[in-house]
């Protein structure tokens, strides 16, 4: 009996087991579904009920139960149980995902701890980053890490609001219940229960199109 045909006495559905690649050291709990096009490898870990979607490459990472990954990468990491990731997310080296997170599409995190709840819907980077629980991020958030030489680290709280187009230059502390307008450079800590706006006051020129 080879590998797929013991997954698939063991309760693992394969979409297509033609077209998947799983090394020997792979292990996969039961009722987890493989879509085509799968590739896993090295000493990663599947727990129950997951759904791996079509073209996702999973290495050395340990997937928690009830876990949902769509046409993704996820590489040297940690996902918590009844998480979503994907599609086209990209899960760097060294992160540890909680539970029931949303990782959405067009996403990519690096060297970060994402705790319970939190949500990075879209179009999102955060690198080197602590972040709490039931964070929201806004569309185009992105964590300023890197200035050229050295990495710094952001800390963000339990129950933060991040705005869409925030750019949270490392290293920054972004406290518990903070909010950050949208379009915002925080280059400086948020204490909680505050709302932080770092950006220029709109100035509209009247008729310059005509005078031009």
């Amino acid at each position: 009996m080879n590998k797929l045909e013991k997954y698939i006495e063991n309760g693992v559905v394969f979409i297509d087991k033609n077209s998947v690649w799983i090394e020997e050291s792979v292990q996969i709990g039961k009722g987890t579904v493989i879509e085509p096009n799968v590739y896993l490898k090295g000493n990663t870990v599947v727990g129950e009920n997951v759904t791996i979607g079509f073209c996702s490459e999973i290495i050395n990472s340990e997937i928690g139960d009830n876990v949902n990954i769509r046409h993704s990468v996820v590489t040297d990491s940690k996902i918590g149980e009844g998480t979503n990731i994907g599609p086209f997310a990209y899960i760097r080296p060294n992160c540890n995902v909680g539970k029931n997170v949303k990782i959405g599409d067009f996403v990519e995190i690096k060297n970060s701890n994402i705790d319970d709840g939190t949500k990075l819907a879209h179009l999102t980077y955060v690198g080197d980053a602590d972040v709490g629980k039931n964070i929201n991020f806004g569309c185009g958030t992105v964590v300023v890490n890197y200035d050229g030489r050295r990495k710094y680290r952001t800390v963000i709280e339990d129950n933060a609001f991040i705005g869409c187009n925030t750019n949270l230059v490392s290293p920054v502390k972004v406290g518990k219940n903070a909010f950050t307008a949208a379009g915002s450079t925080i280059t400086e800590d948020v204490p909680e229960n505050s709302l932080a706006i770092a950006r220029e006051r709109q100035v509209n020129k009247k008729d310059w199109v005509l005078k031009r």
